[in-house]
């Protein structure tokens, strides 16, 4: 087995916009595992938006990403070496190692998946973090009911496309929007939803409004800036909007509302949330999940990177909507 574990730290806080300087790969030598612990070989790390704001050092609703320590984020590997007795080599498990080859752990938040019919990658997206913000953000704020039209901004990300499939399967009408035509096209033709609005046409309100006839009763919001502002505009009176992210805004500068009278006038629920802090409904929603993934009935795409040393880029782009579905590191 390797003796040495390659790690990308976060070494400096970003000015303005990330940059690859933000990051280091190091080498360390693997230590002998002790009673109790376990040894992870990484497959795939997750890259998600949440992670450009660690790397600030300002208040929000998690600490800061410590610096010259190994970067924050969902991998799913396989064991190669336990002296736990829950875990044995060859069990695939999915974990919070961060940007690292191995991983070592006393087994806590280490949890064991079933890939006979789900592949190991899809744990850290449709039936993983990502799925499970979709299904919270949709059910518990937007609680949306047949025949309602429900938007989602990013609809063709790890997020946004499994709250428009979920959206379709309760009755809704499902609106996307995404940046560029070949995302719209995947939205509609593999996705399923009922219409998709490219944000880099350059229309947006008027596209947006045109696919909205009847307005729009449930918002899932990913994005901010300017389509948060189209998409406020033709919300109905007691319109339903879940805050999961404002990618426009990480990294640069915030973006404030153009009308915000609009909430107080349509009535409107706004509710920011963190999947995380709703731990209760992880078991019900990944058992919903994994069944329609096994089942093929709930479609996802993945964009990956090779090589842990690409890392720091892939994550850039992310920033920069750049990948097309989950974006992935593939470490092995």
């Amino acid at each position: 087995m390797a003796e040495v574990n390659r790690q990308i730290l976060l070494v400096s806080r970003p000015q303005g916009a990330a940059s690859v300087d933000n990051f280091r790969l190091v080498e360390t030598p693997l230590k002998q595992l002790a009673s109790g612990e376990v040894r992870v070989r990484n497959h795939y790390l997750s890259l998600d938006p949440y992670m450009r704001g660690r790397m600030n050092d300002s208040k929000s609703y998690a600490q800061p990403q410590p610096l010259d320590e190994v970067m924050i984020g969902g991998t799913a590997g396989e064991v190669v070496e336990s002296k736990h007795p829950d875990f044995a080599a060859g069990d695939r498990v999915v974990g919070m190692f961060g940007w690292q080859e191995f991983g070592t752990s006393d087994g806590k938040g280490l949890q064991k998946v079933d890939t006979t019919h789900v592949p190991l990658s899809a744990y850290l997206g449709p039936v993983g973090m990502p799925g499970v913000t979709a299904w919270y953000g949709l059910n518990r704020i937007i609680a949306p009911k047949a025949g309602e039209t429900v938007v989602v901004s990013a609809a063709s990300g790890a997020v946004g496309s499994v709250v428009g499939q979920l959206a379709k399967l309760a009755g809704c009408r499902a609106v996307g929007i995404a940046g560029g035509d070949a995302k719209c096209r995947y939205v509609v033709e593999t996705l399923g939803f009922d219409a998709c609005v490219d944000y880099k046409a350059g229309n947006l309100y008027k596209d947006l409004k045109a696919v909205t006839p009847d307005g729009v009763d449930g918002y899932f919001e990913n994005v901010g800036g300017e389509v948060l502002d189209v998409t406020l505009a033709r919300m109905n009176a007691f319109g339903r909007i879940a805050l999961c992210g404002m990618i426009s805004g990480y990294d640069s500068e915030p973006k404030p509302l153009k009308q915000p009278a609009l909430l107080l006038t349509q009535r409107l629920l706004v509710k920011g949330f963190i999947v995380s802090e709703h731990m209760d409904v992880w078991p019900q929603a990944l058992k919903q999940l994994g069944t329609l993934v096994a089942q093929k009935q709930l479609h996802y795409r993945e964009s990956i990177a090779q090589g842990l040393e690409n890392a720091p880029e892939a994550f850039l782009g992310v920033l920069k909507g750049r990948n097309f579905g989950k974006q992935l590191v593939k470490l092995i």
